[in-house]
């Protein structure tokens, strides 16, 4: 096995790694989003809060469900585009057709392919991180007001 052949497959198996971490985490935060989500729920549902806790509440809850969204965009399969490598790719040959391209080292292309999605996901999975940080912050304000309220 060559230099370059050795190097192709590592790359190869990196970007296919990073892909299925990035999945991972995603559920992992997608399953946080919806504990918080409930908890939120279950604590504001039969409490009397003052209207500055419920908007600013409100705010938090909306970015959170925000969050979800990107991170469903992040995960969801995308069978409908143009298939780039793998999976989707296989289903769209023919028996002969998958032999030929198996023939030819395509590694390079997909890695590029595979690269692009994995930051694409990345990307998303970021920027929920982001929006959920953000919904906490406000959250536990809509808390401190709700309890000022309580207090007064």
């Amino acid at each position: 096995m060559s230099a370059l052949d050795t190097n192709l497959t590592a790359a190869h198996a990196e970007v296919k790694a990073e892909i299925a971490r990035t999945d991972n985490k995603t559920g992992l935060l997608l399953a946080f989003i919806g504990a918080l989500l409930a908890g939120v729920w279950t604590v504001a549902k039969d409490a009397s809060l003052p209207l500055p806790a419920l908007v600013v509440g409100g705010l938090g809850v909306a970015l959170l469900v925000a969050a979800a969204a990107l991170l469903l965009r992040a995960v969801r399969p995308n069978l409908s585009g143009q298939a780039v490598a793998g999976f989707p790719l296989w289903a769209t040959l023919t028996g002969e057709q998958i032999r030929t391209r198996l023939a030819d080292d395509r590694r390079g292309a997909d890695i590029a392919n595979l690269a692009r999605i994995a930051l694409a996901k990345f990307t998303r999975l970021q920027r929920a991180v982001d929006l959920v940080q953000a919904a906490g912050a406000l959250l536990i304000l809509a808390a401190l007001i709700g309890i000022g309220g309580a207090l007064a």
